[in-house]
């Protein structure tokens, strides 16, 4: 970052590092800080520093007597700034996870003192941890494609030279990386946000770290989402669901308000988002279908609702909300032609899933490929955390045995497509039955084109892959935050929505009662009376 004397500051930026120092420190009123982190800093941003680096915390440091924990706070921030307006090179990279560890540091040590001392918005503490792991998702894949170059200009396994010289720049690269190999180092990821888990979840925690203690488990949930550990993944958000845990502000009036960890990343739609969309990866590879429809259905209706009002393209970040809302509507269409939904899906979202990738379904009835071009869409950017041995990269024929930066994301692929190719055959068995009451085992494995010897195993595997935990959840609340035996749990059931048995070499069918919505129906209706009306009544009718 560029690093500017202490003079020539506008004066727009003077006040704003004052203020927004005043509001974490002193003042701690949530109104005033969201007015500068959400407004000025963005406004200050677009005037002065557009394209360029804000001025160093050195040179600010008067305007907050010298703050170590907020001058590491405001180095993060404009470095998040920098981050987004340039490219960033191994040197970026590298100084950007010295910035953290110095934040993260400072705050382990605030914490030892009390805390009581600062304040964060919520989105603030979500911003912060989000572009953390971020920035060590981008180090993970550059650090694993910089390895993978520098290998294939290695020399092959007999020695014969490479056609081509390595390039300087990933020469330097190297040994940037080489010096900094505890740069970005998982387990040191993983022991920062375990401890703000930790810290923001003792009882007598202030709400700035029962902030940064309910989104780090948001953060370490999509972390090991990333690294294919996906039950870790949904443990990681089993404090959430904890009534006990809570945090009290005060509102600027006198008065305070007391929310639920549900209640604080419900709000920060961001972390909700976020929450929502790995945890409904988790539920799809650990093939509890249901509950990843449930996750998926319940978020995408919500941002459906956003996008038709306006509400959600006036939040910090909307213009992400787009592709993400899509990559779940990719995720719901395998998840619905997987199991049947069973009313766990609005129509409107529905009817967005059969337009938007109806076709892609259409060719998969037929027989052809589909789900694995879906996924891939649909799919985070898993990573691989492991440090290569850079010292290895220019020994003869390391192009042969280095780990591309696509390895982790096309292994989980692999999985998936292998869970899938055995869906196929069982959506064609599962047609056929929905046709019967009763028929025979020889007579069901002639319309799949098996022997007997081959179908039984077949009828037996479909009922167990089917068979999954389902969470129970507090009456009148379907969200993950509010499971009762966490996101782990729940009880034993079936995604069928058939039941059957064999008896005497017969197949017996019992199909489930289909519940009539009827309140779907005129919900529906009514929303499209009212879409008629608003263009009824912008028709211009004088003559």
């Amino acid at each position: 970052m560029a690093s500017d004397p202490d003079s020539c500051l506008p004066g727009p930026l003077k006040d704003f590092v004052f203020d927004l120092h005043d509001t974490s420190r002193r003042s701690q009123l949530p109104i005033e800080q969201a007015a500068l982190y959400n407004g000025t800093f963005r406004e200050i941003t677009a005037k002065y520093f557009a394209t360029s680096a804000w001025p160093s915390p050195k040179s600010v440091s008067s305007e907050c007597q010298g703050d170590e924990l907020f001058l590491a706070l405001y180095s993060e921030l404009t470095l998040r700034h920098w981050h987004s307006v340039t490219r960033p090179t191994v040197k970026d990279r590298i100084e950007g996870w010295h910035t953290y560890r110095a934040l993260f540091d400072a705050l382990l040590k605030e914490s030892e003192d009390g805390g009581g001392r600062l304040f964060m918005l919520p989105e603030w503490a979500f911003d912060v941890l989000h572009e953390f792991l971020y920035q060590f998702q981008g180090f993970c894949q550059y650090r694993t494609g910089v390895f993978a170059t520098a290998a294939k200009h290695a020399p092959s396994a007999d020695g014969t030279p490479a056609s081509t010289t390595t390039p300087t720049h990933i020469v330097d690269a190297l040994a940037a990386l080489t010096q900094n190999r505890d740069a970005w180092a998982v387990e040191t990821v993983l022991f920062y946000l375990h401890r703000l888990v930790a810290i923001g979840s003792a009882p007598a925690a202030s709400p700035a770290f029962v902030y940064l203690g309910m989104f780090s488990s948001v953060t370490l949930s999509r972390l090991e989402c990333l690294l294919g550990d996906y039950p870790a993944s949904l443990e990681a958000l089993a404090p959430l669901s904890s009534a006990s845990w809570t945090v009290t502000v005060p509102t600027g009036e006198g008065d305070t308000v007391t929310s639920t960890a549900q209640e604080v990343v419900h709000a920060a739609f961001s972390a909700r988002l976020s929450m929502a969309y790995h945890a409904g990866v988790s539920f799809l590879m650990l093939r509890r279908y249901k509950d990843a429809t449930k996750e998926l259905a319940d978020i995408c209706s919500f941002m459906q609702r956003g996008f038709k009002t306006g509400q959600l393209r006036k939040l910090p970040g909307s213009e992400q909300f787009n592709k993400l809302y899509d990559r779940m509507l990719a995720l719901l269409a395998i998840l619905t032609h997987v199991c049947p939904p069973c009313g766990l899906v609005e129509d409107g979202v529905a009817r967005a899933v059969r337009e938007k990738y109806g076709g892609q379904l259409s060719k998969i009835e037929a027989g052809e490929e589909g789900y694995e071009d879906l996924f891939i869409f649909a799919c985070p950017k898993f990573i691989h955390p492991a440090v290569p041995d850079y010292s290895q990269a220019s020994a003869p024929g390391a192009a042969a045995t280095v780990s591309g930066p696509q390895d982790s994301y096309k292994l989980q692929v692999q999985h998936f497509m292998t869970e899938m190719s055995a869906q196929q055959t069982m959506r064609k068995l599962r047609s056929y039955m929905k046709l019967y009451t009763s028929i025979s085992v020889g007579k069901l494995a002639a319309f799949n084109d098996m022997t007997e010897a081959e179908f039984l195993p077949l009828l037996v595997s479909y009922k167990h892959k089917m068979r999954q935990m389902e969470r129970t959840n507090t009456e009148g609340d379907d969200s993950l935050a509010a499971a009762t035996d966490g996101p782990l749990g729940g009880k034993l059931g079936t995604a069928l929505d058939i039941h059957y048995y064999i008896v005497n070499e017969m197949v017996h069918v019992d199909e489930a009662e289909k519940q009539r919505r009827f309140e779907d129906y005129f919900m529906a209706q009514i929303s499209q009376m009212s879409e008629i009306t608003k263009h009824v009544e912008a028709i211009s009718t004088v003559i």
